[in-house]
């Protein structure tokens, strides 16, 4: 199989060293540190010239991308074939229970997914941990009171923050794929992230990190490609935030 020409993949063509390091990452790697048994990227013509160099076969990265996403699907008839990549964010969100219309544009049903994740990490959050995580984006929602804190009020800062876009919406994404990363593999993301997030990052390690336990049930009773697919998507939507954040400041400069 070659690479589908995939609408909602090709801003990987975009994309630097450091910003696909833990997409190959979690492509190549298992939980425990070893090489995933089913992944084919490493044994392929260009990791073995490129290496880390990894822009420079970014299509590839891609296709590996399809074919777990094909390998997720009941109907393993397709012989292995790939999948597009909505395809299989709409079967990662079927799969997390998410609220969704698959007609909708992808970045919206990834905000979908990850308004759910925050979601169901407020439910087991303290008042404490919801006041934590407020402060942090107090500079986009000055007007909230922070000890007046609801479900519906931390449910509306998620939905303005992803719905305005820009630092907000990417500073959240950050914050879901490196808690993941960090229950996955054991330590954050190695991704070169705006400083500012990386200054956060290091300090806010508590609330998401520990409560997200709907995701990992989820990963634990799906089969092993889910157990790829999932973290893959929630970083393939990552990126595209970052790399939407990145627009928007070159507009502005």
């Amino acid at each position: 199989m070659t690479y589908r020409s995939d609408p909602d993949l090709n801003f990987l063509g975009t994309c630097t060293d450091a910003d696909l390091i833990d997409l190959v990452h979690c492509l190549t790697v298992d939980k425990d540190g070893g090489s995933l048994l089913t992944e084919t990227l490493t044994i392929s013509d260009e990791y073995k010239e490129y290496k880390t160099m990894y822009s420079k076969y970014w299509k590839r990265i891609a296709e590996e991308i399809q074919l777990f996403g094909g390998n997720s699907f009941a109907n393993l008839l397709r012989g292995g074939d790939g999948v597009l990549y909505k395809e299989i964010l709409c079967d990662v969100c079927e799969k997390l229970n998410v609220n969704f219309n698959s007609s909708s544009d992808t970045e919206l049903i990834e905000t979908y997914l990850f308004q759910k994740i925050l979601k169901d990490a407020f439910s087991e959050m303290s008042d404490e941990e919801k006041k934590a995580f407020l402060r942090d984006f107090m500079e986009e929602n000055k007007y909230i009171n922070i000890n007046n804190i609801t479900p519906q009020i931390l449910n509306g800062v998620v939905q303005a923050a992803f719905k305005a876009g820009g630092f907000a919406s990417y500073k959240m994404a950050v914050y879901i794929a490196n808690m993941v990363w960090k229950k996955l593999f054991g330590t954050g993301l190695s991704l070169a992230a705006n400083s500012t997030i990386t200054k956060w990052l290091s300090v806010w390690a508590g609330p998401i990190g520990w409560t997200i336990t709907g995701i990992w049930t989820a990963i634990d009773i799906a089969g092993p490609a889910f157990r790829i697919t999932i973290p893959v998507v929630i970083q393939v939507a990552m990126l595209r935030q970052k790399k939407l954040y990145e627009q928007i400041q070159l507009r502005q400069d």
